[in-house]
């Protein structure tokens, strides 16, 4: 490994396809300072309490005037201001209240189960696209375009306008990753949050002159017992969701892919009893999480922690990936195992942060994981690793070949 830095050795793209020997070798230490500056917490029951610690901000206005971040993870937001994952109690609080009305309990109890059905019809419809074909990009024919229709059908975005804001996005996510000329990539990012921004902005007027029944529509609309939110938060946490509401998911499914064709015993399990998909993205999301690391963290007061000290101000990292797989909470970590009992992993964080479009997530992967078991006969990796995202926060295959004997009508 060229760089002894522990925040590099994790970030180098070189460890892309399997950072986790790095965080094996990382974990001798629950808390490793970087020369940094940054905290790196390593192990999952520490990971765990950091996650709902008061003194740890998610704002980054807290660190302390010379912690600056190796990544536009941690870094000003350009013009928009933050969203609410980017915020602590209250605002934050009263931000992902007023943003869940629409989505979920208590207001909306039924929104994601009564999606199922839809969800099903696109995910039948694009497997009956490949019929025919010998070979397919995972991504590109399949876990891209089944989240992105079902985050453009909730949010109320046209699906035609995909090819103007994926551009926009990939520069988005890119701005998480360290790069060698970070500034100008931070500035390709601010600039490009901006202009989706200037586009959602454009589409929320448009929903609030001709309502329909999706979430930009309440947004601008809804009156509750806290009223609406301000033009400017609707707009940045219309980006968030926009991003994240496919972003994660599409990981999620083709790491799910890859893992099952590595797996082929897990995989026969999944085709002859639909009933364990549950249990197997639940294990998914242990073993290959999308999200890999939480950065935009740091401290309100001197921490103590598992012997060391974070001192207040001082920049946070909590490496999910890495907690998810200590062998003191986890009995053989490294292994794959969709009967897994009591997995409570960090898959989706945990704390009042815990990822907001959880259970949305956990549906599309179900159902994306078991149709693709059942209909394809004989799939193979045609690459092993595959290509994967610059990304180290973000993480999943750029691109996953696989081809197939046949596939199912």
């Amino acid at each position: 490994m060229p760089s002894t830095s522990p925040a590099q050795m994790i970030t180098d793209f070189s460890v892309r396809a399997d950072p986790y020997p790095i965080y094996a070798e990382l974990r001798r230490q629950p808390v490793v300072r970087d020369e940094s500056g940054v905290h790196l917490v390593t192990t999952y029951w520490e990971i765990r309490d950091l996650l709902q610690d008061p003194r740890i901000s998610s704002d980054a206005r807290n660190l302390a005037p010379g912690n600056y971040p190796m990544s536009a993870a941690q870094d000003d937001e350009g013009t928009l201001p933050p969203s609410f994952i980017r915020l602590d109690p209250p605002e934050h609080d009263r931000l992902r209240r007023l943003a869940m009305r629409p989505f979920g309990p208590p207001h909306s109890p039924r929104r994601i189960h009564d999606m199922h059905g839809e969800l099903a019809r696109i995910v039948t419809d694009l497997i009956d696209g490949l019929v025919g074909r010998d070979r397919f990009d995972v991504v590109d024919d399949f876990a891209y375009p089944f989240p992105v229709a079902v985050i453009c059908q909730l949010l109320g975005v046209p699906q035609e306008d995909e090819p103007r804001f994926r551009t926009l996005v990939d520069a988005v996510v890119a701005g998480l990753s360290p790069a060698e000329d970070a500034a100008e990539q931070r500035r390709r990012a601010q600039q490009s949050r901006l202009e989706l921004g200037q586009y959602l902005a454009g589409l929320i007027e448009e929903h609030r002159r001709h309502p329909g029944d999706d979430m930009l529509s309440v947004w601008a609309t809804d009156d509750g017992p806290e009223g609406r939110m301000s033009l400017v938060e609707l707009i940045t946490n219309a980006v968030l969701l926009l991003i994240a509401g496919h972003e994660t998911t599409v990981n999620l499914i083709t790491n799910g892919v890859l893992t099952l064709l590595r797996e082929p015993a897990a995989l026969e399990r999944l085709r002859d009893d639909p009933s364990t998909a549950a249990a197997t993205v639940e294990e998914l999301l242990r073993y290959e999480p999308p999200v890999q690391m939480l950065p935009q963290r740091n401290t309100l007061a001197d921490i103590e922690i598992a012997g060391a000290v974070i001192p207040k101000g001082a920049p946070v990292w909590l490496l999910l990936a890495s907690g998810n797989r200590d062998p003191r909470r986890f009995a053989d970590p490294d292994r794959f195992d969709p009967m897994r009992q009591d997995n409570q992993h960090l898959g989706f964080g945990f704390g009042v942060h815990a990822c907001f479009g959880a259970p949305l997530a956990r549906l599309e992967t179900q159902l994306a994981l078991t149709e693709l078991t059942r209909r394809l006969h004989g799939p193979q990796l045609e690459a092993d690793p595959p290509p994967y995202r610059p990304s180290p926060i973000l993480r999943g295959p750029r691109h996953l070949q696989v081809t197939v004997e046949g596939i199912t009508d």
